[in-house]
């Protein structure tokens, strides 16, 4: 018999953490004068799942609830948000730790593909040992509507008001979630641009947020393992303010998700669904 499920959306107990930016000096080449500005921080988070580590990700300090439930899920080490128990967060300073508890299930699987990963805020696939886990079968979607154009208009000025961090002091990406009806709901940011959309995918997840009908939208370049991410997740459109990679493109029209990227001075380009009779 399983343990009691704490509820998620509980805060868990975190130890000191640096602020999500700081201030630091610096001088200009003729070092004439000093001066300082507000840089995005970064630290070492330790995961843990009952009891074995297993992977150090370099994050953003902000959110680390939404980012582990996320990266669990986004990671294939659970299939359903269920399958974890508890969260509990600890460390202090920079060096920050992350004991998860999850299903006997999912830490049998976990243990049968185990791979230790040495995790940086610029790669989603660090540690990986073979071709079958860079490239697993997920499973196809169902497929939706693409959303109306109108969803689009003005969306990169509109997503501003979700990059608080990056609008203060930048170097980080983001990722946001628009409705069923095209409102924008709410956003993460993270050094990492994986990291920012395994933060959002958390929070939809800990807020119980419906994600039919809806769509992601990221700041980042569109690669592979953003792709599986939203697959895993169940997220059917992703909105990308950068150009996707080839296969990045062909995961996506496989497995049925609508990608579009949104260039910064032209019209959305729907690359899936591929036309059925182009021009």
């Amino acid at each position: 018999m399983h343990a009691k499920r704490t509820d998620s959306t509980a805060p868990a107990k975190n130890l000191p953490a640096p602020a999500a930016s700081q201030f630091y000096s610096y001088s200009n080449l003729a070092r004439d004068a000093a001066e300082s500005a507000s840089l995005a921080e970064e630290v070492a988070l330790a995961i843990a799942y009952n009891g074995i580590s297993q992977a150090v990700m370099l994050v953003s300090p902000t959110d680390l609830e939404d980012f582990i439930v996320g990266f669990t899920l986004g990671s294939g080490i659970i299939i359903s948000p269920d399958e974890i128990y508890d969260i509990k967060l600890g460390g202090r300073g920079s060096a920050q730790t992350a004991e998860v508890e999850i299903t006997s299930r999912a830490f049998w699987n976990l243990k049968t593909q185990r791979r230790q990963m040495a995790g940086t805020s610029g790669c989603g696939l660090c540690g990986v040992e073979a071709v079958e886990q860079a490239l697993p079968k997920l499973n196809v979607l169902p497929g939706a509507p693409l959303p109306p154009v109108e969803w689009l208009d003005g969306l990169r000025q509109r997503i501003s008001e979700f990059q608080p961090l990056g609008q203060h002091c930048g170097a980080v990406h983001a990722a946001v979630f628009m409705n069923d009806k095209g409102q924008l709901l709410l956003g993460r940011e993270d050094i990492g641009r994986h990291n920012a959309l395994d933060k959002l995918i958390g929070a939809l997840i800990r807020q119980n947020i419906s994600t039919t009908g809806g769509l992601a939208i990221v700041t980042s370049r569109c690669s592979l393992e953003l792709i599986q991410k939203v697959l895993r997740a169940g997220i059917q459109t992703l909105v990308s303010l950068s150009s996707p990679t080839g296969l990045a493109l062909q995961w996506a029209r496989r497995h049925n998700l609508n990608l579009i990227h949104l260039p910064q001075k032209s019209a959305p380009r729907v690359y899936s669904p591929a036309m059925e009779n182009p021009a």
